[in-house]
């Protein structure tokens, strides 16, 4: 029988919902004319990073593995967006810091989480 992860017990996961629900937050306070392009992108794929880890927690490890690449991928996507956001003066700088500290520790500890799957 193949071993499926919780996700809701990985650490990954948390800080990667940690993640999308600061971004959610921050989004509201861009402004309306932003609601289909940068709002938008920063939110699907802030989403994305815990969404992939939860996917592929059902999947063997090989798969898991895969969408732990989604995730990557999407936090890197992320690191863009926020700096575009705060080239558009929608964030400061200290709240760019704390996210892109953040993101940083997500991608360190993911990375170690997938190269022992």
């Amino acid at each position: 029988m193949r071993k499926r992860h919780n996700y809701k017990n990985l650490k990954i996961w948390s800080l990667g919902l940690e993640i999308a629900c600061n971004i959610s937050d921050l989004v509201e306070k861009f402004p309306k004319h932003e609601r289909f392009d940068l709002t938008s992108q920063i939110s699907r794929c802030a989403t994305s990073i815990p969404s992939n880890i939860s996917e592929g927690s059902s999947r063997t490890d090989k798969a898991f593995s895969t969408f732990i690449d989604y995730a990557l991928g999407s936090s890197f996507e992320l690191g863009t967006q926020i700096l575009i956001a705060r080239h558009k003066n929608y964030i400061n700088d200290k709240t760019l810091n704390e996210l892109e500290t953040k993101i940083q520790e997500w991608q360190k500890m993911t990375m170690g989480f997938q190269n022992g799957l």
